[in-house]
């Protein structure tokens, strides 16, 4: 048996379990049998994004003794297009260079 941790995270409130597993059980495993379930609905089972240690993995990731299994909420926004629209504000504000985006010579 090897011990591990599942985590997940709402801007309010963190919810993290530690469960010890066999050898040789997948992430997505993991998660099924810590219960993290039942505690928090707002996770959608038939769509897991699951990381270790804040890197994103494969649901059939073999875990190892003192892994942290992230469970990932989708985003809500595309982060290229939250940027996107960061810089056009920027340039209409006049605190980017409407030319090239960078800052504005002073």
């Amino acid at each position: 048996m090897i011990k591990v941790e599942v985590v997940f995270a709402i801007p309010h409130k963190a919810t993290c379990i530690e469960v010890d597993v066999a050898e040789g059980t997948s992430a997505e495993q993991v998660v099924m049998q810590s219960g993290i379930l039942d505690k928090c609905p707002e996770i959608d089972a038939t769509n897991l994004t699951l990381g270790i240690w804040n890197r994103t993995v494969k649901n059939h990731q073999v875990v190892k003794e003192g892994d942290r299994i992230e469970i990932y909420r989708p985003l809500i926004a595309d982060p290229k297009d939250a940027r996107r629209r960061r810089a056009e504000k920027a340039k209409e504000e006049g605190r980017a260079n409407k030319i090239t985006g960078g800052r504005p010579l002073s």
